[in-house]
């Protein structure tokens, strides 16, 4: 027994010294941009490179930033364009995922798996096509444009079927039973029993079209309809001819600190909603 333990340490202090190593090395650039996004616009070349702080933080950089940029609307649209896309999501994936786990129609699992091709389609190669499409309906330009191309997820619709695929039936028969159709049985019985897939999947699509870029630059060319991500290029390359690296950092920062500050509140909740769903 004592010597097992003796060979698991050395083992066990390998790969903790491995982690850090990498978690180091992966956080680098993050922990660049947090300390330059602090350091005063007086500090240049190879003070700015340090990731080591040796000055006096300030939030002139922050409030510089703020000012050159109208991050109040830019916040509004993405969350206009992340919560709408997210809200008809939940309806279609919710919708779908129980017509292929519990209604029986001809060619059901062909079909499944052919919905499931759009796992396998590279988004820019729909470009073109839909934006004909959105010109074609006079959506260009607007947010709407930004939102239509994900209101159905193939990704969601697996998740969900697989979730309802796992409940038992008699859950169902039992409802069945006190006189419940087919929406209450899918509103109070299995929806409250995927809650967890619900919330995990809610929490990629989030961050997801929280991040998006390629697809609102393409669609939207109006500056006040324009998302964070389109924003924050605009503002950046403004910055960079200035080579002002602390104002580009805390603009990052400014679009980035949501997401921070809700996994640092919601983080359990985070990983269990992974952990419950098979998220790996």
């Amino acid at each position: 027994m004592a010597n097992t333990r003796k060979r698991s340490f050395p083992a066990a202090l390998a790969f903790f010294v491995i982690i850090s190593a990498i978690t180091i090395i992966w956080s680098g650039p993050f922990l660049w941009m947090v300390v330059a996004s602090f350091k005063p616009q007086t500090f240049g070349g190879l003070d700015m490179a340090s990731v080591v702080p040796n000055f006096m933080p300030t939030l002139a950089n922050y409030e510089l930033a703020w000012m050159s940029a109208d991050f109040v609307g830019l916040y509004i649209n993405t969350l206009i364009v992340v919560f709408g896309i997210l809200s008809v999501q939940l309806v279609t994936i919710t919708l779908a995922a129980y017509a292929f786990a519990r209604l029986e129609f001809p060619f059901k699992t062909f079909l499944f798996y052919l919905f499931l091709l759009q796992l396998m389609i590279v988004p820019p190669i729909l470009i073109v096509p839909n934006l004909k499409t959105l010109v074609g309906l006079g959506l260009s330009d607007t947010l709407v444009a930004v939102m239509a191309p994900y209101f159905a997820s193939a990704f969601g619709t697996f998740l969900l079927r697989q979730t309802f695929k796992s409940i038992p039936r008699d859950f169902e028969d039992a409802a069945v039973i006190d006189g419940c159709n087919w929406f209450q049985i899918l509103r109070y019985v299995l929806l409250p029993l995927a809650k967890p897939a619900l919330v995990a999947f809610s929490i990629v699509s989030v961050v997801a079209h929280w991040n998006e870029f390629l697809w609102p630059l393409m669609v939207i060319d109006s500056p006040d309809k324009m998302t964070l991500t389109v924003g924050l290029a605009s503002f950046a390359r403004a910055a960079e001819g200035a080579a002002d690296w602390g104002l580009i950092a805390a603009g990052t920062m400014i679009v980035m600190l949501p997401l921070i500050i809700a996994f640092t509140l919601f983080q359990k909740q985070f990983v269990n909603s992974f952990m419950f769903s098979g998220i790996k």
